[in-house]
């Protein structure tokens, strides 16, 4: 089992910024890709941005120029910085991992509890 916790949210007045964590933790693990889902009120749960091992990156176009997705792999951590924050960027934040481990190496998606983002206007 890994468990992904968030970290990081909060209430912002627009312009601002917030970095959000996602700290993994558990058994013997690889993560292969990490991002970032969010979810508003009676929305759709909607990728924000992602990173794959490699090192590759992909972001909503609402947000490209705004946030930017990272990882620090001693620490198996992730974050989102996020910039220049609208009152539309306003949702619960989602980390979510696909990660390998067991005794055959299959590939696991999990996913946080998530963090509250609220900006003001």
């Amino acid at each position: 089992q890994v468990q992904l916790v968030e970290s990081g949210g909060g209430l912002v007045q627009a312009g601002g910024s917030l970095r959000l964590s996602c700290v993994a933790s558990g058994s013997t693990f690889t993560i292969n890709t990490i991002g970032w889902y969010r979810q508003a009120p009676g929305k759709q749960r909607d990728l924000v941005a992602s990173m794959r091992s490699g090192g590759s990156t992909n972001y909503a176009d609402s947000v490209k120029g705004r946030f930017t997705i990272s990882e620090d792999n001693a620490k198996n951590t992730a974050y989102l910085q996020m910039n220049s924050l609208k009152p539309e960027d306003t949702a619960r934040y989602y980390c979510y991992a696909e990660v390998v481990h067991g005794p055959f190496n299959l590939q696991y998606a999990y996913w946080g509890q998530g963090t509250q983002v609220t900006v003001s206007s």
